[in-house]
């Protein structure tokens, strides 16, 4: 069964793996969760594999790298925050 995590929800997720994390373990790890954007969705998995760390040292590092390659279409419209509307 696929989990569906969204951008905002990726920290709870982080927090959950041992650190220091090696990014295959991740992908083994997380395997099964699809990134939920603002436009679409992409398996996890596929990100991580972008991610130029090998290892993450901490959930903030795990994140950060993630967030560096997520498409910037995935997060909405530049300016727009989830508060708005």
């Amino acid at each position: 069964m696929t989990r569906e995590v969204k951008l905002n929800e990726l920290t709870e997720l982080l927090t959950d793996a041992e650190y220091p994390l090696e990014v295959e373990t991740a992908r083994s790890q997380f395997d099964d969760v699809e990134l939920l954007y603002a436009d679409g969705s992409e398996p996890l998995v596929d990100v991580l594999s972008r991610t130029e760390s090998s290892t993450f040292e901490s959930a903030e590092d795990a994140q950060t790298s993630i967030f560096n390659v997520v498409p910037v279409e995935g997060v909405g419209e530049p300016g727009q925050s989830e508060g708005e509307g």
